[in-house]
């Protein structure tokens, strides 16, 4: 009930445009990311009318304060380029969402729908919610029946939307997933956190098949993430060739 009270909120403000709007499939078909993810995505960034998985949790779900290891980090970054440049976003069964770090991020806060506590019916939410925003961000709650998955994804890909499922999500067309964190700065008994280099593996269907990796600090110097190391290809390959460290200034 409380989620399909918010949803009603977001409506009568004007932030859930009406599914019938003509423009909604023939806006830009790719909404832009930051740069750095930009080379893990078909297309440099997020594909109206597909489903991107982020964080790659091993049980699916967001456990209290967050999910570790940067993944948390990884989807605000997913979404703040998007939102910046004027597309709406929704946050969906995040109530430790923080949006001091959101706005940190980049992410437009008046452009930004919450719905911490969907309820029970919060695969009819996320539905909703996909039928007149650009970016919807989902938390799983646990595993997913295959049913309820293909049919939010059939509905974003009909609306031109992007579903951006915060955990495990099978049949995603993209699944960007933190492998490895590391805070820099502390030394033994003192020191100040000051920047974290996360490694980010995206897998995939079809255009994202070929599986690519990249290091990134997140945050970067100026709040967003700046590329340290590209590795098109898996961390676990067979050959003995190193990472080519590529800087960006």
């Amino acid at each position: 009930m409380a989620g399909q009270a918010t949803l009603r909120s977001a409506t009568v403000a004007g932030l859930v445009r009406p599914a019938s709007d003509p423009d909604v499939t023939g806006r830009h078909r790719v909404l832009p990311v930051a740069s750095p993810l930009g080379v893990l995505l078909p297309g440099g960034g997020l594909r109206r009318g597909t489903t991107v998985a982020a964080g790659g949790l091993p049980d699916g779900g967001l456990p209290a304060g967050g999910a570790p290891g940067g993944s948390s980090a990884l989807v605000l970054a997913l979404i703040a380029e998007a939102s910046r440049t004027g597309s709406w976003c929704a946050m969906v069964g995040i109530p430790t969402f923080g949006a001091v770090a959101a706005a940190d991020a980049g992410i437009a806060l008046d452009r930004l729908a919450l719905v911490p506590n969907p309820g029970p019916e919060w695969a009819a939410v996320v539905a909703a919610l996909i039928d007149g925003i650009d970016v919807v961000v989902i938390a799983v709650p646990g595993t997913v029946p295959a049913s309820i998955a293909s049919r939010l994804a059939a509905r974003a890909r009909q609306r031109g939307s992007v579903l951006v499922p915060y955990g495990r999500w099978d049949g995603a067309d993209v699944t960007l997933q933190v492998t490895r964190s590391d805070w820099e700065g502390l030394t033994p008994g003192r020191g100040r956190l000051r920047q974290r280099r996360v490694t980010i593996v995206a897998r995939g269907r079809g255009a994202a098949a070929r599986p690519k990796e990249i290091t990134v600090w997140m945050p970067g110097a100026d709040g967003q993430p700046v590329v340290a190391v590209v590795d098109v290809e898996p961390a676990t390959r067979s050959t003995g060739r190193r990472a080519t460290l590529t800087l960006i200034r």
